[in-house]
């Protein structure tokens, strides 16, 4: 795949079509990759989609770690965190969701973008409710790609650099330790929980639409419903307000979305 082809959807055969060695081919337009820089994790089990999917970033000045199963996706992970997460859903192994959900228990900051030919959206909803930041069916448009990591890569910077402990009310969270207490007691939040939770911690007392959450949050802005939205936001009202019915803190502004009051 030559540079002059990013424009293009990309199929598995297609990934395949410029061998390594032909000189028009960003690896060899482009120096190896230097490790202090961002690195991309690429969790795929087809040969051809991993050579595609390491020269398009190494091209873009990333460094690129190819893993072919769940398990060794886990280990890569574990030895050497990266910048972002590219995870294909049916894999030997650990399955995608198992790599998903394991990763976010981990680092609930860390990036994941979902690669899958499944258009279910089933599929869909349940990756991005285990944490995945995004969800790009195969045939995929490389540029799109490269946008959507950024984007994503912007996202957990912002969050990483915000403040790691906040309190309101009877409520003390820890961003850094993923834990939460009220009046002392630890409360259990799912890793999707808090990246809502510290969003309205970084936008106190603004009204913020539905959309504007799950292009922020879930980094994803065709998402199947906002009620996943609605839907997050009372388990957040169940777990951390007195009166969930009459919430002090997540309040709702009807017919636009939600405003967090300290």
């Amino acid at each position: 795949m030559s540079i002059d082809q990013e424009d293009k959807m990309v199929t598995e055969p297609e990934m395949n079509s410029a061998p390594a060695s032909n000189p028009a081919c960003p690896e060899a337009l482009f120096p190896k990759y230097n490790y202090g820089m961002e690195r991309v994790l690429v969790v795929e089990d087809d040969r051809a989609v991993q050579r595609a999917l390491k020269r398009l970033f190494e091209a873009k000045g990333y460094g690129v770690d190819v893993a072919g199963s769940g398990t060794a996706a886990l280990e890569m992970f574990q030895s050497a965190p990266p910048a972002v997460v590219l995870l294909d859903l049916r894999l030997p192994g650990a399955s995608g969701k198992e790599v998903c959900r394991e990763i976010k228990a981990r680092s609930p900051w860390l990036p994941v973008i979902v690669l899958s030919a499944t258009t279910d959206v089933v599929d869909k909803v349940l990756l991005l409710e285990l944490g995945a930041d995004d969800y790009v069916t195969k045939p995929f448009s490389p540029r799109e790609l490269l946008a959507r990591v950024q984007g994503a890569i912007r996202r957990s910077a912002r969050s990483g650099a915000a403040s790691d402990v906040f309190i309101f009310g009877n409520v003390s969270v820890d961003f850094t330790k993923m834990e939460l207490k009220r009046s002392g007691h630890p409360i259990a939040l799912t890793a999707q929980e808090f990246k809502v939770l510290k969003f309205f911690s970084q936008n106190l007392e603004r009204v913020v639409t539905r959309e504007e959450l799950l292009n922020e949050v879930w980094g994803y802005q065709n998402y199947p419903s906002t009620r996943t939205v609605d839907n997050h936001i009372l388990k957040l009202r169940q777990k951390i307000e007195k009166d969930p019915a009459f919430p002090v803190h997540f309040r709702t502004v009807h017919g636009t979305g939600y405003k967090f009051v300290r």
